[in-house]
């Protein structure tokens, strides 16, 4: 009688995302797992081992991606979605994936100069920076951009993939705010106001500077209407870039 022949294990998929990624999610988990006071002496590991983020696990997987980041190492998609999993479960999911996407935005900072650019030179920058850094991040582009002057727009990426409840798209909401205020100074708000997992057709974030940068270029109009055209699309931003279930090749 002939025995089935066993199924080869499934290949985890190229490894595109940068380990950096998996590093600030753990980071996170970690530090928003720690009491506001905590004694000098005292081990968190042990006092209050139910937290998640203060195991020993967590701590030993920080100590090998933060090794991993420093030599260029990149994971895989599954890799990094079950991370991601493992955030969702937190009552906190949407607060830990905004203040990663905060971390991971804030890791190249621009020249000052470009402060001192008319409003649509700046956003111009700032669809940019974002789309370069993404890129670097994941390995592939990361939605495109609509209509100005700061909205991204996509179809299964890879946050909604691994979070279909939609909380993990918060992680590009506070990605997007740190590149704005980093580029155009100020502060910044992104709402994300379509979300495949809220039953949208796609995912959209909606970005605008909610308090300019004090400090303008003497003679410089603060929002450049009569020299820059606001209203125009980056040409390789004129579609939604919709990934599939599984992404773009690497």
């Amino acid at each position: 009688m002939t025995q089935p022949a066993s199924s080869a294990p499934e290949e985890p998929g190229p490894r595109r995302v940068r380990a950096e990624v998996a590093l600030r999610l753990l980071e996170v988990m970690r530090d928003m797992d720690l009491p506001p006071e905590m004694l000098e002496e005292e081990d968190p590991t042990r006092t209050m081992p139910r937290r998640f983020g203060l195991s020993d696990v967590v701590e030993r997987q920080i100590r090998q991606f933060r090794e991993d980041a420093r030599r260029g190492v990149r994971l895989s998609d599954d890799d990094v979605q079950g991370l991601f999993r493992l955030v969702i479960r937190r009552p906190d999911s949407a607060q830990v994936f905004h203040r990663v996407g905060r971390l991971l935005g804030g890791g190249e900072r621009p020249s000052r100069w470009v402060r001192l650019l008319p409003a649509g030179l700046g956003y111009r920058v700032a669809r940019a920076r974002t789309r370069w850094m993404l890129r670097r991040l994941f390995g592939r582009p990361i939605g495109g951009f609509a209509r100005p002057p700061f909205t991204i727009e996509g179809r299964s990426l890879i946050f909604v993939e691994a979070d279909p409840g939609g909380d993990a798209c918060h992680l590009l909401s506070g990605f997007a705010e740190e590149v704005l205020e980093q580029t155009l100074g100020g502060s910044a708000e992104v709402l994300h106001t379509l979300c495949q997992g809220r039953g949208d057709d796609r995912c959209r974030w909606e970005g605008e500077m909610v308090q300019e940068a004090a400090t303008v270029a003497p003679g410089v109009d603060a929002r450049g209407s009569d020299s820059v055209d606001e209203d125009a699309v980056d040409p390789e931003d004129a579609e939604v870039v919709d990934h599939g279930p599984s992404g773009p090749p690497g």
